[in-house]
């Protein structure tokens, strides 16, 4: 049984912050690690962009390939973007609102000073999820790609109820532009930017052409402060 259909319902999906990871039917290839065997390597930070969206979608859910009850699906191969948000400890963060921003499949963001091509109308460019007691998140979005000057990337920002406040970003695993990206080469350390490193991985049966990709983020706050 597939997860999705080519239209789905949005009813299939959480609806902006509202949304918890309780009672979310993930795809089988999610696997949740066990215990933590050795120290985590913190998320590293990473520059917010000029493009966080000035003017917010009306539907932000976490949606991203097909815009509220629409019929037409966005440009791009979809994605099914998961993880979990953990503190120092590896202890699941519930209650973080992870929200995710990128370009569209003809490399352009949800922006008004992001004019250089024609935005693709049907791709949100931006969404939310808030986490349930073991942390995790989920999206529905599209593959990355590059945009001038950029190797392909997924922006993230997490923001607990404590006030603590991540902002990252995501990059295709083994993508040529990765190595001359000067944002992701800023990273000096080979450990920290392999962690923002994630592998694309095709659904296997998947009709659509569907990929999967999980990318966990660990914060540097103790237990208690998330």
């Amino acid at each position: 049984m597939k997860l999705f259909h080519a239209t789905p319902s949005r009813r299939q999906f959480f609806k902006g912050a509202n949304a918890t990871a309780a009672g979310l039917v993930l795809p089988s290839f999610w696997n949740v690690r066990g215990a933590f065997a050795e120290a985590l390597t913190l998320t590293p930070r990473q520059t917010e962009g000029p493009f966080y969206p000035d003017q917010l979608p009306l539907d932000t859910d976490n949606d991203l390939f097909i815009i509220n009850d629409g019929i037409t699906p966005a440009i791009g191969e979809i994605t099914h973007l998961s993880g979990r948000i953990l503190d120092s400890s590896g202890k699941p963060l519930r209650n973080a609102l992870v929200e995710i921003w990128q370009v569209d499949g003809k490399g352009v963001y949800l922006h008004t000073a992001d004019r250089h091509a024609q935005r693709d109308a049907n791709f949100q460019g931006f969404g939310r999820f808030l986490t349930g007691s073991t942390g995790e998140y989920y999206f529905r979005t599209v593959r990355p790609v590059p945009y001038p000057g950029r190797t392909p990337h997924i922006h993230f920002k997490i923001k607990l109820p404590s006030e603590n406040e991540l902002t990252t970003q995501c990059y295709i695993k083994g993508h040529p532009q990765n190595d001359r990206d000067g944002v992701l080469r800023g990273i000096r350390e080979p450990q920290l930017r392999d962690s923002l490193m994630v592998d694309f991985v095709p659904i296997k049966d998947s009709q659509l052409g569907e990929l999967a990709a999980k990318f966990d983020i660990v914060l540097g706050v103790t237990p208690g402060d998330g």
